[in-house]
C-alpha cells in the first residue's frame, strides 16, 4: 500500500515539474509573439511610447516612482473591456496590442484616439509597476508586463 502511495507521490512530482516546465516554455514562446508583433507595420504612436518608455528606462532607470492610472484611465481600459496591465496575462496582453495597432490605423478618429491614449495608459502602468517593484512579488499567471515591456523594446 505505501508503495502505491509513493508511486503516486513520485508521480504528482513529476507531473509539477513538466507543468512549471511548460509554463516557463509558454511563456517564453508568448515573449517571443511579443517582439515579432513589432515587427510588423507599427503605428507612430506606439514608437513615441516606446522611445519615451526606453529613454526613461536607461538612462533614470525608473528611482522616482511613478502615479498610479486615474480613474478616467481606468474607465477608458473598462470601456474596451481592458483589465489592469498587473492582473493581465501575457495571452491577454499580445492580444491587446494587435488590437491597438489595428486601431491606430482605423478610420474612425475616435478609436484611432482612445488606441494611442490606451498605449501611452499601458506604458504608464508598466513604469509603475517598475517603480514600486511589484514584478518580483506577482503572481506567475500575471505577466503582462512581461510581453508589454518586450514589445516596447523591440520597437
Amino acid at each position: 500500500m505505501q508503495y502505491t502511495n509513493m508511486n503516486e507521490t513520485a508521480l504528482s512530482k513529476q507531473e509539477l515539474f513538466i507543468s512549471d516546465n511548460y509554463i516557463e516554455t509558454d511563456n517564453y514562446s508568448l515573449l517571443s509573439t511579443s517582439a515579432l508583433l513589432s515587427r510588423v507595420e507599427v503605428p507612430s504612436s506606439h514608437k513615441r511610447a516606446a522611445d519615451n518608455y526606453m529613454v526613461i528606462k536607461k538612462i533614470y532607470g525608473f528611482s522616482a516612482v511613478c502615479g498610479r492610472i486615474s480613474l478616467e484611465e481606468k474607465a477608458l481600459l473598462a470601456k474596451y473591456d481592458f483589465s489592469e496591465l498587473e492582473a493581465s496575462t501575457i495571452k491577454q496582453i499580445n492580444e491587446e496590442i494587435k488590437l491597438l495597432k489595428k486601431w491606430s490605423c482605423s478610420v474612425n478618429e475616435t478609436l484611432r484616439q482612445d488606441a494611442d491614449e490606451i498605449i501611452q495608459i499601458r506604458v504608464k502602468e508598466l513604469k509603475f509597476l517598475n517603480a514600486s517593484k511589484y514584478i518580483q512579488i506577482s503572481n506567475e499567471i500575471y505577466k503582462g508586463y512581461l510581453a508589454l515591456e518586450k514589445y516596447l523594446e523591440s520597437l
